[in-house]
């Protein structure tokens, strides 16, 4: 039997990635990309507005009884959303328009990012920043690492986005800047 040469092994390797690779659907806005490890493996639905609006975020308890009121997903459930009256979210009516390529049929790579500026780009050029006072909870974030985002409108902040991490579970609050 003869010995594969190392071109040999290479294109073996690289045709049995590409395979594995062509299993799961790839792509920009509007096609799903890997698949989500947070919210038990699936994009949540859209976040609900508050019952009770001056109430504090709301806290997930973990198992051993601590309190986790970071913005994030679990079981479908939007956890440390802040209250309705926030006067950080007041913002004036928008000259750019609303951005209606929201919820989770649209996936979103990333396409720039200004770390200073708290800017990103997606596909088309449509431009968001993230809030000041929740930039502390995304700057560490894979920006360039594909199809990893999903937003959705802010149903208790009107004019802001929720910028949904599908790997981490974890959302800011962004404000759409146009195309």
């Amino acid at each position: 039997m003869k010995s594969m040469t190392s071109s040999g092994w290479l294109l073996a390797i690289a045709l049995a990635a590409f395979t594995a690779y062509a299993q799961y659907p790839h792509g920009g806005a509007g096609h799903p990309g890997g698949i989500p490890r947070a919210n038990q493996g699936h994009l949540p639905p859209a976040p609900p507005p508050r019952a009770e609006p001056g109430a504090p975020p709301e806290s997930e308890i973990d198992e051993r009884g601590r309190a986790n009121a970071l913005p994030h997903v679990n079981h479908d459930h939007w956890y440390g959303h802040d209250s309705p009256n926030d006067p950080r979210y007041q913002l004036p009516p928008s000259r750019f328009g609303a951005f209606t390529r929201v919820g989770p049929q649209y996936r979103y790579s990333i396409a720039r990012f200004d770390r200073e500026h708290r800017r990103f780009w997606l596909p088309g050029g449509f431009i968001f920043v993230v809030a000041d006072w929740d930039w502390f909870a995304c700057a560490d974030w894979c920006w360039d690492c594909g199809d990893d985002f999903v937003l959705y409108p802010d149903p208790d902040h009107p004019g802001w986005y929720l910028l949904y991490n599908v790997y981490t579970g974890a959302y800011v609050h962004v404000q759409y800047m146009g195309p």
